[in-house]
């Protein structure tokens, strides 16, 4: 048997295998290098991710991409207005050469469960959703089954098309660890995209990088970044900010914001920064980590007022403006 590798060397044999899962998914997606960082984010902490951008920016397809990069069971679910919850999570069938009940479990039985078009379905089927994604177990009757770990929710939703569509529950949007926003590629990456596509023989195959094992492997490495005193209140200043923010100079904003960000936020604001520094190869988190994941983890959770959306103010104006004036101490 081979000898175990140095921490050291484990960190950058980790490291590599990271690159090589871009440089795989890089195969059959082209750019997009944003999105796929952010998956990876979520998947090394144990986050969900929630994507949103107009159809055909490959959101789909880098998901199910990346599952089989990393040799994970997938499913992929088409939310729909009559969607069931079990239709998602399984439920309890008649077996006539038994005579008995059985569980027929759903697709939410998985590692990577793509939830397409998640505000679709109703508030029954979110709310079965809820149950995985928070207690990484599902209810069928009167019996509770664990998901097999890691199990990771990546949902995408449609900015344009409203119609047909529920707003997803509070509740459910905050156990999200990130929104993605989804942008179009750029010129070259698009004329990549046409020729790729456009050659009838084009094949997508791709190699299994990672296993369970290494996942699980990269995330306790991630947990050993070190994060200083200074930071973590930098961290907790932040999510103070989106709550009071005219004890921040940011008066401007007060009237604007209804709710601020829930304990969630600085858990997943101090993860994430952990995960980039550890993805640039580095044992500490640096100010700059925090605030390259600040608006992904803040921008859903931040809930504004009707006059908000009426005067145009965004989320993300309250996010810069927020970074830019509160100190790191």
């Amino acid at each position: 048997m081979p000898e175990p590798l140095a921490p050291a060397d484990l960190t950058q044999h980790y490291q590599q295998k990271i690159r090589q899962v871009t440089a795989e998914v890089g195969k059959v997606v082209v750019g997009q290098q944003y999105m796929l960082n952010r998956l990876l984010i979520g998947l090394f902490t144990g986050g969900h991710i929630l994507l949103e951008g107009v159809p055909g920016l490959a959101k789909t397809l880098t998901i199910s991409t990346l599952a089989r990069v990393l040799h994970l069971h997938f499913q992929r679910v088409q939310f729909t207005p009559d969607l069931l919850p079990s239709d998602l999570v399984g439920t309890m069938i008649y077996n006539q050469a038994k005579s008995d009940f059985e569980v027929k479990k759903g697709p939410i039985f998985s590692n990577l469960v793509l939830a397409d078009e998640v505000n679709r379905s109703p508030a029954k089927v979110q709310s079965a959703l809820l149950e995985a994604m928070q207690e990484k177990q599902v209810t069928i009757g009167e019996t509770t089954f664990p998901l097999d770990l890691p199990f990771l929710v990546l949902a995408t939703q449609n900015p344009v098309e409203q119609e047909g569509t529920y707003p997803l529950p509070e509740a459910q949007v905050d156990r999200f660890m990130m929104k993605v926003f989804v942008d179009y590629l750029k010129k070259a990456e698009e004329l990549e995209v046409m020729r790729r596509m456009a050659n009838l023989s084009y094949s997508s195959d791709v190699q299994a990088v990672l296993t369970k094992e290494d996942i699980f492997g990269i995330r306790g490495l991630i947990n050993q970044v070190q994060i200083s005193d200074t930071l973590e209140k930098y961290i907790i200043e932040l999510v103070f900010a989106t709550r009071k923010p005219a004890e921040y100079d940011l008066a401007e904003f007060a009237q604007y914001v209804q709710y601020g960000v829930s304990p969630r936020a600085s858990i997943a604001l101090h993860r994430a920064a952990r995960a980039v520094a550890f993805f640039d190869e580095r044992d500490y988190v640096l100010p700059e980590d925090i605030k390259d994941v600040a608006a992904d983890v803040l921008n859903h959770r931040i809930m504004l007022t009707y006059e908000a959306e009426a005067d145009g103010v965004r989320t993300q104006d309250l996010i810069e403006a927020m970074l830019r004036k509160v100190p790191i101490s």
